[in-house]
């Protein structure tokens, strides 16, 4: 974002756009960011991007020019946003409102243009990036699967800032618009086309010129949203379709935790009626927002992804294509699906071929969901082979053990396929709790076995901790963390150590709520004290969630589950929890069935801060004794394994906040 009021850069001077005008008359405009692998649209290319808008219109305005092209010079994505790395820099509002007013300026500037200007996009484009294209006049898109629009500044505590509220409900209308603004879901192209945002699809990146130079010959223009879509901006169907925006977003998230989507309810409801005056309310509204300590954490936690990408060597040569699962129970056939719907082979092994088939068509649901077409749906099935005798092991790039948990009957199968297995592949294990180097021992090649440890649903949760045996080598360990990502998982590498870091801090935690539940508190309200803090969900409907077998066992072996508690004798009578259609909660339909109860927030607040003190110390220890290499990834995969209030920042660091912060309450608790 820029914060200066003028555009100052010269045409000549560009330094992340190129730009030409062709014997046509067609002015270039191609963004390919310096020194960057994707675009984003910080201050200098916003700035650059104004002195083109500035070139164009005096080439306009003396014939030499007859329209404008908008690209992207990066092979994989058209823009990804605004930059976040530059959103600190704006710390007050004052600052904000200064920073995005030139650039929509320049935008209104764009969308003024007397000569056609048109967006040609290949690969994301998301944000800052879809805004400025609905500044263009006419949208063009290849129909390629890498090629997705959206808006996800919700998930960083904002809404759109560059006027992309009121022209995103003029193209699509008042429905389709705030729904992708509340979600931040991505969309592809045809639904994007479908919907209003794109005018046009071609097969590939390199249609991608000849169509938009048709585009400009021809001065087309986009069409706003029909007449049926655009009425639901009128009064007073807006304020009853806000009313069903506010509570379809509140039974998704709090808005003391999350206030983003409500203030751009209350724009909509407010403005959405008069764009142009939408417009000049979305600043006034955007700017207390971007400001905010949720918008900081949230922009924390995006920072966080991306240091645990990073986790994953650069450059490093190694290309995991196909895999191998031992074991086709819920686990290892969700292992196995997520592998497949990644893009690769995988054959799947288990003693019973019954189990195999269970554990394939299991898989169905995932496929539906991640392949549009038949064709697609039935080449992934047919990457998905049953092998009941493991003899696909040794073509295999990874090997997953994902059997059950003990100890003798793991060392016992990778005594057996050790030598099977082809030179550099990955020999991995799923153990939730066994210490690597105790699996290890015996092997003929110990260094070779590290731990690819998944979280249930695999296909929901976004880490997998790598997991460093005392004697592994730190080149299988890379191997993992680039298998890891190369299946769009976060990985995080641990120290083997017992629980290793998700389940180290989540078990005196689920295990101080049991005690509490033993002493006679009431689980619906020790759950919704947590969903006060800000947990998606409360410890003990987790617990059942996670399997209470599974609990058990870990709190046994981390010494945190006392002798005859409550959660063995519920174990002992087959009440597992979700699996087993009872646990602490009965289930139904895969929902935990809870009695309604009202209590007084300002217990609630209180309890969920007790509630959540074990984690806080576990993470502490676990920064302390180095079981992840620093306080961000302690930060970062208790946030992506449990779930942990993102808007929070993570558990040190609102740790370190609360700190911070005693003095002045002190202070303010003394003047009051």
């Amino acid at each position: 974002m820029s914060n200066s009021t003028t555009m100052t850069v010269g045409i000549d001077a560009l330094k992340d756009w190129r730009y030409a005008i062709d014997i046509e008359r067609i002015a270039w405009a191609i963004f390919d960011r310096e020194g960057e692998s994707a675009n984003a649209l910080g201050r200098r290319p916003l700035e650059e991007l104004g002195a083109i808008v500035e070139a164009v219109e005096v080439g306009a305005r003396d014939g030499r020019i007859a329209g404008l092209v908008i690209m992207s010079g990066k092979e994989r994505s058209f823009i990804v946003g605004a930059d976040i790395r530059e959103f600190d820099q704006l710390d007050t509002e004052a600052k904000v409102i200064e920073g995005i007013k030139p650039v929509n300026t320049m935008l209104d500037r764009l969308e003024r243009l007397p000569v056609p200007v048109v967006a040609a996009v290949h690969g994301v484009c998301v944000g800052g990036g879809l805004e400025l294209i609905l500044a263009c006049h006419y949208r063009i898109a290849t129909r390629d699967g890498a090629t997705r629009i959206g808006f996800p500044e919700v998930k960083l505590g904002i809404f759109p800032g560059f006027n992309g509220t009121a022209r995103s409900i003029r193209q699509a209308g008042p429905m389709a618009a705030m729904q992708n603004m509340l979600t931040g879901s991505m969309i592809r192209a045809n639904v994007a086309r479908a919907l209003g945002y794109l005018d046009q699809l071609v097969a590939s990146p390199q249609e991608l010129r000849w169509a938009a130079r048709k585009a400009v010959q021809q001065k087309r223009k986009s069409k706003p949203a029909p007449f049926v879509k655009s009425a639901l901006s009128r009064w007073p169907v807006r304020g009853w379709l806000a009313g069903r925006m506010r509570t379809e977003t509140r039974r998704k998230v709090r808005e003391d935790h999350y206030p983003a989507p409500f203030r751009l309810i209350d724009l909509f409801e407010r403005h959405g009626g008069d764009l142009a005056t939408m417009k000049e309310a979305e600043t006034r509204a955007f700017a207390p927002l971007m400001v905010s300590e949720t918008s900081r954490n949230l922009r924390r936690v995006f920072r966080l992804s991306e240091l645990m990408k990073a986790q994953a060597p650069k450059g490093f040569d190694w290309k995991p294509l196909r895999v191998h699962v031992i074991g086709a129970g819920t686990m290892g056939a969700d292992i196995a699906g997520w592998c497949v719907a990644s893009g690769m082979e995988v054959s799947l092994q288990d003693i019973s071929a019954e189990q195999i088939k269970k554990g394939i068509d299991a898989q169905a649901k995932l496929m539906a969901r991640k392949f549009r077409t038949k064709a697609e749906r039935d080449a992934a099935k047919a990457r998905l082979i049953a092998d009941p005798k493991g003899d696909l092991v040794g073509r295999a790039d990874v090997v997953i053990e994902a059997i059950v948990e003990k100890l003798e009957i793991k060392r016992k199968l990778f005594g057996e396929i050790e030598g099977k297995l082809k030179p550099g592949a990955v020999m991995a294990t799923n153990t939730s709790s066994i210490m690597i180097e105790d699996i290890a021992s015996g092997l003929a090649d110990p260094g070779r076995l590290i731990g690819i440890h998944f979280f249930n649903p695999v296909a929901q949760m976004p880490l997998v901790e790598v997991v460093r045996g005392a004697g592994s080598r730190e080149e299988e360990v890379r191997k993992g963390a680039t298998f890891v990502t190369a299946i769009d998982k976060f990985p995080l590498i641990v120290k083997s150590v017992p629980g290793f870091l998700v389940n180290r801090v989540l078990a005196p935690y689920l295990m101080g709520a049991l005690q509490r539940l033993e002493n006679g508190e009431e689980k619906e309200r020790i759950d919704e004290a947590a969903r006060t803090f800000g947990m998606p969900m409360g410890p003990i409907e987790l617990a059942d969630a996670v399997g209470l077998d599974v609990c058990l066992h870990v709190g046994k072996i981390l010494k945190q589950a006392p002798e005859g508690n409550k959660l063995e004798e519920m174990v002992a009578a087959g009440k597992l929890g979700k699996k087993s259609g009872e646990g602490f909660y009965k289930w139904v339909d895969g929902r935990a069935q809870k009695t309604e109860k009202a209590y007084e927030p300002s217990e609630l607040k209180k309890l969920g801060r007790e509630l959540i003190e074990p984690l806080l110390v576990e993470c502490e220890r676990c920064r302390d004794e180095g079981v992840v290499e620093s306080a961000d990834l302690v930060d970062a995969g208790v946030i992506f394994g449990t779930g942990f209030a993102p808007f929070r920042g993570g558990p040190l660091h609102f740790r370190a906040s609360e700190v911070a912060s005693q003095p002045f309450r002190a202070q303010r608790a003394a003047a009051e």
